[in-house]
């Protein structure tokens, strides 16, 4: 990329202000300084974002969806990186614009020289339209998309509108990977004009009983008729025609029964399957995708194992009600009988938690055992579970605690030392229940 004098001058002297704020930040432990630093190197040089990303040798990919985009990163980044590439991302998970640029700066040199091969961005799904232009991603990854945060965000067709307008404007070699059991992202990518890639899964012994009760999109997006569902895989993902016009699920790149997983929880096999996809489309073999998926570790708190004082601790990140329900499949689908809840209402989890009512609470409740609840919302969450039994005289253990410490330190006295602790938090909460465990803090 040929760039002015002035624009070198402005663009080292924004990197060499954000690296200084970095090693501030991080000197005096007042964080990972993942987000400041962008921040105030926007201010010296606006276009920033397009600047940097500008110099990824081998171009921008973009994971962008409610769910999964951290786990799916890893494993994407996991992958190129045993291929030897150079890969910047934003791994702390700090997805808005600012934790964008400061994760492109992180490997920036003092005079403003990006020197990777690729750059992997999670980007949260309300700015994927101000942030395409500017990055002119290689790859752009469709995850999926679920009620989050309704206090910030709206209905989830209202954003897939906002996606399909603005990446049908980008180059018609961008390369789109959308999840094919996604209504309205198989729809999305039916209207494309750019290189489509579906992923999905084709493996009906995994069919939930019945819809969830926390379902988003049941309905055709293109004519509103109701969906007939030969099977649904979790929340409204799964296999789908609509019979007023014909719409129905696209064919997926890939047979999802031909690649494993690692990590627990059918959400994980549509990571695995959106990263191995990508790393197929960017050249990669497939004994080293295999090896990879075969020797991956999950991020922190997505499904993520510790050892604490000798006893085994899971956090499944659980911020929604399709993930939640998702990580209550994985406990009930183990034998361990202890549990804890920690639910919060801060900026990062969103201010309304009334989706807890949309969680299927009572399939952990009439398993028994014990159940712990914390967070600023503990009331709320054991109200929920109260309301979740079926008789008065249920078997459930209900431990109320409002100190965070104090309700893990009871959580694992509850734990015998042959089963798991199982820990459901919220985003806030996972930092938190982390830093108490690990003693180190993430952001």
């Amino acid at each position: 990329m040929t760039m002015k004098i002035i624009d070198r001058l402005r663009l080292g002297l924004a990197v060499s202000v954000a690296k200084s704020v970095t090693f501030l930040v991080r000197s005096l432990r007042l964080g990972a300084a993942s987000v400041l630093p962008g921040s105030i190197a926007r201010r010296i040089e606006p276009r920033l974002l397009q600047l940097l990303s500008q110099q990824v040798k081998n171009g921008v990919i973009i994971i962008a969806g409610t769910n999964g985009k951290t786990t799916t990163a890893l494993l994407l980044r996991t992958i190129l990186e045993n291929k030897g590439y150079r890969v910047c991302h934003n791994s702390t998970g700090a997805n808005l614009e600012n934790g964008l640029m400061t994760a492109l700066l992180e490997s920036t040199s003092l005079v403003g020289t990006l020197d990777v091969d690729y750059a992997i961005l999670e980007v949260d799904e309300n700015i994927v339209p101000k942030v395409l232009k500017p990055l002119q991603p290689r790859i752009i990854l469709c995850l999926n998309l679920f009620r989050d945060q309704l206090d910030r965000y709206g209905e989830v067709d209202t954003i897939s509108k906002r996606w399909t307008k603005v990446i049908s404007t980008l180059p018609p070699e961008t390369v789109v990977i959308p999840n094919a059991d996604d209504p309205t992202l198989s729809l999305l990518g039916q209207q494309l004009q750019q290189k489509v890639l579906f992923f999905g899964l084709n493996e009906p012994e995994h069919y939930l009983e019945a819809i969830p009760h926390a379902v988003d999109s049941i309905y055709c997006p293109q004519c509103g008729h109701p969906l007939n569902y030969q099977g649904v895989y979790l929340s409204h993902l799964g296999d789908f025609t609509c019979p007023s016009c014909g719409f129905s699920k696209s064919q997926p790149a890939l047979a999802s029964s031909e690649w494993s997983q690692i990590l627990v929880g059918l959400y994980n096999k549509y990571n695995t399957l959106a990263a191995t996809t990508a790393a197929i489309e960017l050249g990669v073999d497939e004994a080293t995708i295999r090896d990879t998926i075969n020797n991956f570790q999950a991020a922190f708190g997505r499904a993520e194992d510790l050892v604490v004082d000798g006893k085994r601790v899971r956090i499944l990140l659980s911020k929604n009600p399709v993930g939640t329900n998702e990580t209550i499949r994985v406990v009930t689908q183990s034998t361990d009988k202890t549990t804890l809840l920690v639910l919060n209402d801060r900026t990062p989890d969103g201010t309304d938690v009334s989706w807890i009512w949309d969680v299927d609470t009572e399939k952990l409740v009439e398993r028994g055992g014990t159940l712990v609840v914390s967070g600023d919302r503990v009331y709320d969450m054991a109200l929920r579970l109260r309301y979740s039994e079926k008789s008065a005289d249920s078997n459930l253990n209900l431990i109320v605690e409002e100190d965070l410490r104090q309700a893990i330190a009871k959580a694992l006295e509850q734990t015998p030392p042959t089963e798991t602790l199982h820990i459901l938090p919220t985003y806030s909460a996972m930092l938190e229940v982390r830093e108490v465990l690990t003693g180190r803090k993430i952001l």
